[in-house]
């Protein structure tokens, strides 16, 4: 009688210790997936601060580039399919299409040295430095979250509580390799 309930006991033991395990597996899986959703918050505001200094940046530039209409144009677009995106690999792409015409309007600047020197611009373009530099470090520490999350999902026994609870890879924020390319200046 007593060989049987330590068998029990035993048994018992072994499925306490695995139902632990599991949810101890499970909770990791949920920190790091809001992990990696607080980075991407981050890399969002960032973002969001860009979008909402673009106009002012536009504007200034406008007043001294009349002619330069296609670059306004392209930045305009690019930036309503970045108020339109909802899903972060949308929202990666359509920024990636609006840094590129950021780089396109950065250009016409160095055609203009009266618009170099005017303050408003000086300073719009320092703000936008510096967002510029914000996004780059938030998406770095966006990029190290799904790095580390999606090595969870993958690693075992992770992988089969992330397939039974359907927990998905994250996308990385990638940049695409026309934005990598250094523009060219020319006077």
């Amino acid at each position: 009688m007593k060989k049987t309930w330590i068998i029990i006991g035993g048994i018992l033991l072994f499925i306490v210790i695995l139902i632990s395990t599991l949810f101890g597996r499970y909770n990791l899986l949920v920190t790091k997936n809001e992990s990696v959703k607080t980075a991407w918050s981050q890399v969002d505001v960032q973002l969001q601060r860009r979008f909402d200094l673009i106009p002012n940046l536009v504007e200034t530039v406008k007043g001294f580039a009349k002619q330069e209409r296609d670059v306004f144009i392209q930045v305009t677009e690019a930036r309503s399919k970045v108020g339109q995106a909802s899903a972060i690999p949308d929202k990666i792409a359509a920024n990636n299409q609006l840094t590129g015409a950021l780089s396109r309007l950065l250009l016409v600047v160095e055609r203009y040295p009266e618009l170099k020197s005017n303050q408003n611009f000086i300073q719009l373009q320092d703000e936008l430095a510096g967002t510029e530099n914000r996004i780059a470090v938030a998406r770095r520490r966006y990029n190290e979250e799904v790095k580390e999350y999606n090595q969870s999902i993958r690693q075992v026994p992770n992988n089969i509580i992330a397939s039974m609870f359907n927990f998905q890879p994250a996308a990385y924020y990638e940049i695409p390799p026309e934005a990598k390319a250094t523009p060219k200046v020319s006077f």
